[in-house]
């Protein structure tokens, strides 16, 4: 389905009936920076929005590269006490596709999570956050204005990268191997990144959201987009970002899984840089792989409520 000749927009039809994922869609639009498609058409996004909306208290769930916020379908009933938010982002799951890789960029999307947070008026947020969530969620938090609508923060198997540092062995090879798809098999991609037997019905639901190759811009450019040279466009922004981040005491948490080669070491970057970290339970999360959302579910969800039990925002308190 076409919004116009330079956004898909995948057909309700293709998400008919997924393993337990019964949510009621919510959507939003985006400014469009003007050359995506005709440069009229507004990006639409998908998110959850679900739980306790009386709660002082919301859960921002940001998903990575290829996934979307089927990732978190297990998370979202066992977090119901509080206001729930899972973001697909623009190129992911049920939110609108460019179809040009041109048309992805890192700050694109920075600045579309932004909007999203803007115009729901988001405040006193968890952010929990993995993989390119992290990219985005951190840079975010790490912004002045925006910046201050984080309460708390908790990292799982991700970081912000500025290019200056030195690059894992497997991030680079499955940068490589991005960069010689044209189609991607997103189901296998998820599957070859957990440890558990993944059902044949949860890799098709991952792989809903691409009808066909055309939908997969964003899943095949989000690999490149990641600072590994100091000279990449979004490098100093993330710069500009740590300046805040080391200087961020509110409560910051890291939740690593045990067997993820791309991001492994990371945890103990973040736990050396943020104040916010001293005197939290960091946890390793064993038997799980980089999407530990499908691995440990459950274990992580009971680390974030007690996080947020832990921690008690001014809002919680009063």
């Amino acid at each position: 389905m076409s919004t116009d000749t330079g956004i898909l927009r995948t057909p309700e039809s293709a998400f008919n009936n997924l393993l337990d994922y019964p949510f009621r869609p919510n959507y939003i639009d985006l400014a469009n920076p003007g050359s995506i498609g005709n440069g009229r058409t507004k990006l639409r996004l998908h998110y959850l929005d679900e739980g306790n909306k009386n709660s002082p208290e919301t859960i921002l769930l940001l998903h990575g590269e290829p996934s979307w916020s089927y990732l978190y379908r297990h998370f979202v009933p066992a977090l119901s006490q509080y206001r729930v938010i899972a973001v697909d982002l623009i190129g992911f799951g049920k939110s609108d596709k460019p179809v040009n890789k041109e048309d992805y960029t890192y700050q694109r999307h920075v600045d579309w999570i932004r909007e999203f947070i803007e115009k729901l008026n988001l405040n006193n947020i968890t952010l929990f956050c993995q993989d390119w969530g992290s990219l985005i969620g951190l840079q975010l938090v790490g912004t002045d204005g925006v910046g201050d609508r984080f309460a708390r923060v908790a990292v799982a198997n991700g970081g912000l990268p500025t290019g200056d540092g030195k690059v894992s062995q497997g991030f680079l090879q499955w940068r490589n191997f991005a960069a010689q798809q044209t189609e991607m098999d997103v189901g296998n991609v998820i599957k070859f990144g957990v440890v558990k037997d993944m059902k044949p019905e949860e890799m098709d639901a991952y792989n809903a959201p691409f009808p066909n190759e055309k939908y997969q811009a964003g899943a095949l450019m989000f690999p490149l987009l990641v600072p590994i040279t100091p000279e990449n466009p979004s490098s100093e922004y993330n710069r500009q970002a740590w300046k805040n981040l080391k200087n961020f005491h509110r409560p910051f948490l890291t939740l690593f899984s045990d067997s993820d080669p791309i991001t492994a070491g990371l945890d103990k970057a973040l736990q050396s840089m943020i104040p916010g970290t001293k005197n939290q339970p960091h946890t390793t999360i064993t038997e799980a792989g980089h999407f530990l959302q499908e691995d440990k579910p459950h274990e992580i969800v009971e680390h974030l409520i007690k996080f947020i039990k832990n921690n008690p925002s001014v809002s919680s308190r009063l």
